[in-house]
């Protein structure tokens, strides 16, 4: 670790071990902009107040401090020991079954994520360029000597993704869909920019909701109270459950938030009178929004689509709002003028020659990407052709 030879490194099993104002201090980077509220410290120090990392989770904090000669924090990661793979979104379960069946322990792992938030952004916090690539040095030294499987860190920016690489971590593409704010005035004035079908199909769908005789209201920041919460941790985990799994999130995480971080937070709610029956919980910055979480007690036909689509995109136009980031997967929110963007992730792996083979795997998949992208574009909703957005 060349370049941290005047850096030590150490490693914290919680947030409450480091400083709020220094982590989010580096979560800003060295410009010091806004942090990204799933870096803030109220976010991951809520996860694990919360028990919802921890514990029996699988998710074992182990954050990766970088300090300078005098003990001032100069660069962070947060890091985890992974017991499993659940709440990643990027999938590696084929690569632990090879790794088993040849007699080798995948698990635990080493992961760097905001965990069970498939959103880009910092990975290696840092207060300049040569902190943070300390920080790289820092965290593949201690993968290497960690006796364990791997190291996975994904979702990171662009530049920390090319220093990982540099660096002989394998770089995996992915893909996600984000609305994109062309500056329209309105939602009339987005759909005049999609094709005719789907400019149909979104108002076909919208006047469903509109004669289910519901109401839907915004509430943002202090707004929502605590029956908000209870009532929408409720939809959240039922939503899970008709998907025969458990929630990863609670009810304490969710107020936590709350208290945290309120400015992020706006709640859609739809009401049939005056109870409620379904809620979308949104989280938005300066520049985006990041649809999170949904969840209905009662069936309406395209619901789901008002709730975390279409409310989020006139909230996006009326507060001038770069991106929504709809989360994982969904080639569906296409038809609803959501466009392709090629994510990415990086992967060590311990053993040469399995880490041959994935790289072997990554660059036929990588090209399955190009096609995919591709394809995807000639499938775009608006009337003028878009091209995917790839990172860099």
């Amino acid at each position: 670790m060349s370049e941290a030879n005047d850096y030590r490194m150490r490693l914290v099993d919680s947030l409450t071990q480091t400083d709020a104002g220094d982590w989010n201090r580096l979560a800003s980077g060295a410009g010091g902009g806004e942090v990204q509220p799933f870096l803030r410290h109220e976010f991951l120090a809520a996860l694990e107040a919360s028990g919802c990392v921890g514990g029996d989770s699988g998710w074992l904090p182990r954050h990766l401090l970088v300090e300078d000669g005098a003990g001032r924090l100069q660069a962070a990661v947060p890091l985890y020991l992974k017991l499993h793979s659940w709440g990643e979104y990027v999938f590696d379960w084929a690569w632990a079954d090879a790794w088993q069946q040849h007699g080798g322990q995948y698990y635990p792992k080493l992961l760097s994520a905001v965990p069970f938030t498939p959103v880009t952004g910092p990975r290696l916090l840092a207060a300049d360029a040569r902190a943070q690539t300390a920080a790289a040095d820092a965290l593949l030294g201690l993968a290497e000597d960690s006796g364990l499987s791997s190291l996975h860190v994904l979702f990171p920016q662009p530049a920390e993704a090319d220093l990982l690489a540099e660096r002989g971590a394998l770089r995996r593409r992915g893909c996600q869909f984000h609305w994109i704010n062309r500056g329209w005035q309105d939602f009339d004035a987005f759909l005049a920019a999609l094709s005719q079908p789907k400019r149909k199909k979104i108002r076909a769908e919208r006047r469903k909701v509109d004669t289910s005789g519901l109401s839907i209201e915004r509430l943002s920041g202090a707004q929502i109270g605590a029956a908000d919460w209870a009532f929408f941790e409720r939809c959240y985990a039922k939503t899970y459950a008709e998907h025969g799994s458990s929630p990863y999130l609670n009810l304490d995480f969710f107020e936590r938030l709350g208290a945290a971080l309120p400015g992020h937070l706006v709640l859609v709610i739809a009401r049939d009178g005056n109870r409620p029956v379904a809620a979308s919980l949104l989280v938005t910055d300066a520049e985006r929004i990041y649809g999170r979480y949904w969840g209905a007690l009662v069936h309406v036909p395209c619901l789901h689509f008002e709730l975390c689509y279409y409310q989020a995109i006139e909230l996006a136009i009326e507060r001038g709002l770069a991106v929504i980031e709809g989360g994982a997967q969904g080639a569906h929110k296409m038809a609803r003028g959501f466009e392709p963007v090629e994510t990415q992730s990086l992967h060590w792996l311990a053993e040469p020659r399995f880490a041959d083979a994935v790289d072997r795997f990554l660059q036929r998949e990588g090209a399955s990407m190009d096609a995919l992208f591709g394809e995807l574009d000639e499938h775009s909703a608006f009337r003028a052709h878009r091209s995917a957005t790839r990172p860099g």
